[in-house]
């Protein structure tokens, strides 16, 4: 970028009539490649497929991540996909974060991706998650039901501090007190936001144990430790369920809590447990 034809440093503070000229850099291929990466399904027919996602595997290409997504895998997996909901995103629905892991649907043809699309957007849907957070909540279940927007300030992250935005709606209850350091907690989405769980439990004092984003760093040596060998935030999308948008039939998928997050409390119980004499 230049103004008034020299090169433009990024302090350059522009006054009236300055001339800029900005040459952007050539985009970069949208061609996906299909890829023969391991998926682990949950139920598929010829409209749509569910899978169980692991953590750390990205949804879709994008910036950094060209290849090696569940797109390039869906692609491989099923034959006739690419195009359906987009050119970068064919057949995806909704997301689940890189480090966060569960159950996640895809559409194979437009009509699915249509009706299973207007099922997110009506919320006429299960959908439950599983997080370790601390320190574990002082009450047994509540409801979270605030505004919810980009930050004001760092626009990759979300807040529930707005005096605009959508609403978002979660419910929690603590599954198990892990000691006086976390709990276990089972959130269901009434509304599906961006980063929502995550958001709404650090907002409210509770991050998700491991949270690189929303989290903070622990203080218990213990808690901190147990999130760095975790290596990504306690969160795992366990039940998804809805009527199928073709065929009608109660689809109910779920997955167990995966073993990264499961070695994480039983470690918490172990610490929690009293010494014996």
């Amino acid at each position: 970028m230049t103004v008034n034809g020299e090169p433009a440093r990024p302090s350059c503070k522009l006054r009236g009539g300055d001339t800029v000229l900005f040459r952007p850099s050539p985009p970069e291929p949208t061609e996906l490649v299909p890829q023969e990466l391991p998926l682990r399904v949950l139920y598929e027919d010829r409209h749509l497929i569910a899978i169980d996602k692991p953590a750390g595997l990205v949804v879709h290409p994008a910036a950094g991540h060209a290849t090696g997504t569940l797109v390039n895998a869906l692609l491989y997996h099923v034959k006739d996909l690419s195009g359906i909901g987009g050119e970068v995103r064919p057949g995806i629905v909704h997301r689940l974060d890189k480090d966060t892991s569960g159950v996640l649907v895809c559409a194979k043809d437009d009509a699915t991706h249509a009706a299973l699309s207007a099922l997110f957007k009506k919320k006429d849907l299960l959908r439950v998650y599983h997080a370790v957070v601390f320190p574990p909540p002082r009450a047994d279940s509540g409801t979270m039901s605030t505004l919810y927007g980009r930050h004001p300030t760092d626009r990759k992250r979300f807040t529930s501090r707005v005096k605009e935005g959508k609403r978002a709606v979660t419910h929690w209850k603590i599954l198990e007190r892990l000691g006086n350091r976390a709990a276990l907690v089972e959130c269901r989405l009434e509304t599906g936001r961006t980063h929502q769980i995550r958001v709404h439990m650090s907002e409210h004092g509770h991050p998700v144990l491991g949270d690189p984003v929303y989290g903070r760093r622990p203080v218990d040596p213990i808690l901190r430790d147990l999130a760095s060998q975790l290596g990504r935030q306690a969160l795992h999308a366990s039940r998804l369920a809805f009527h199928h948008p073709i065929t009608g039939a109660w689809i109910d998928l779920s997955t167990p809590i995966p073993d990264d997050i499961q070695a994480v409390i039983r470690s918490l119980r172990l610490a929690a447990a009293p010494a014996r004499p």
